[in-house]
């Protein structure tokens, strides 16, 4: 018995994960196919070893030290694994009420759901000849549906706006994610790009190198490289009790950013006021209420949408 634990202790790590996983937390199915599938190829794995172990009981199977030792470390490896798989799970979408939710409705917009991307469309009086578009980055391990009550706002006036589903909810794993959406729409002919927190630090690296993107916007974000020679029209805003992007990060990203970037702090703002997803830990106490800080974020967006 003692020679198989190690096989029982992995085949318990990738069965119950992803099944734990799917069964708490709605984003998961909801999110970029990379998780899930990682997790089924998890759950397989976990029945194929159940299988071994089932076959190996029928037999008297001795495994040598050397033999044991290498099991007992394969077995860590899977639990840690599988562990960073379960911390990479993502915030869900919460309602109103703080409940996880299932979905939105909205009025005069449009919502068409792919396996990588959520696309808001105008489809009231605003429909006619959409020119703009905005693609944009959630923050890291944050789902995307939780900022589509906020972003169907800047739909609803005009704009063209597709929300990124990112590869294990990390947005650097492709920062060029916003091409193809941007290649997809030949229609749109002013695009801006933009982000939440590690979201925005994706958006302006794409930004960066792609001349057809004219606006970078910035959801409690900054740069990590100099675009202070970029012709582009910047837009930071940030929440005065941000925990994670704090008002000292925010100052120092001023002198990677063009002269005429502008910079709105939101009274009273937290970090997890920026989507809809509950608390985030490490954030800071919000003095405001989230609707009027949430108000305040797409005032500033639609102005700077709306002047590209």
């Amino acid at each position: 018995m003692p020679s198989r634990i190690p096989a029982i202790c992995t085949a318990v790590a990738l069965i119950l994960t992803p099944a734990w996983l799917i069964v708490t937390n709605p984003a998961v199915p909801r999110s970029h196919p990379l998780l899930p599938s990682l997790l089924a190829v998890s759950l397989l794995s976990g029945l194929l070893v159940v299988a071994l172990l089932l076959r190996s009981r029928r037999r008297d199977v001795r495994v040598g030290r050397r033999r044991a030792v290498l099991q007992g470390l394969a077995a860590l490896l899977v639990i840690g694994v599988m562990a960073a798989l379960t911390w990479l799970a993502p915030f869900p979408f919460r309602d109103d009420a703080g409940r996880l939710g299932e979905g939105v409705a909205l009025a005069d917009v449009g919502l068409v759901e792919d396996a990588t991307s959520i696309t808001l469309e105008p489809t009231g009086n605003a429909s006619e000849a959409v020119t703009r578009g905005l693609v944009f980055y959630p923050g890291a391990r944050v789902e995307a549906l939780a900022y589509v009550p906020l972003l169907a706002e800047v739909a609803r006036e005009g704009t063209l706006v597709v929300v990124l589903k990112e590869p294990l909810g990390i947005s650097l794993v492709d920062s060029a994610q916003a091409g193809p959406v941007m290649e997809a729409h030949p229609e749109v002919v002013t695009w801006a790009v933009g982000g939440h927190s590690l979201g925005g630090v994706s958006a302006s690296i794409f930004a960066a190198g792609d001349a057809d993107v004219s606006g970078l916007l910035l959801w409690a974000s900054y740069p990590l490289d100099d675009l202070s020679g970029s012709s582009l029209e910047v837009l930071s805003v940030s929440g005065s009790e941000d925990g994670l992007s704090t008002r000292a990060d925010i100052t120092a990203s001023r002198e990677l950013l063009p002269a005429g970037a502008r910079f709105t702090e939101v009274p009273g703002g937290v970090h997890a006021f920026f989507g809809d997803y509950g608390h985030q830990p490490g954030d800071g106490v919000a003095t405001a209420g989230r609707d009027a800080v949430q108000a305040d974020i797409i005032e500033a967006t639609l102005a700077f949408i709306e002047s590209l």
